[in-house]
């Protein structure tokens, strides 16, 4: 089992994630992290260091977001590793709480 991005990253990309993973499973896009799931070692703490709730186990993404697993798949492919922890944008703690931020992506 691998652990998962979801929406709640888009635009928040807090990176407080990246500084405790061990393995370096992390990559960076413009505005939302993912998880590359060849890389992940299951060991969970990045669950507990993210601000934005937005990382989960495989087996219990939420419902309707099941389609980040295979997009966190297709961006680790596609975005380079991110090994350290940077300041998230500016407006990051506005976007949060804020649902429907798909389509707010950027690739």
């Amino acid at each position: 089992m691998t652990y998962v991005v979801t929406e709640s990253c888009i635009k928040c990309k807090y990176t407080d994630c990246v500084d405790v993973c061990p393995v370096d499973c992390f990559h960076e896009g413009p505005n939302f992290l993912v998880i590359d799931p060849e890389e992940c070692i299951d060991c969970t703490l990045c669950v507990a260091e993210c601000p934005a709730e937005a990382i989960f186990a495989e087996d219990d993404v939420p419902r309707g977001q099941e389609h980040f697993t295979a997009l966190n798949a297709e961006l680790t492919k596609l975005w380079p590793v991110i090994i350290e922890r940077k300041e998230p944008p500016a407006d990051a703690d506005e976007w949060l709480k804020k649902d429907g931020k798909l389509a707010l992506l950027e690739r």
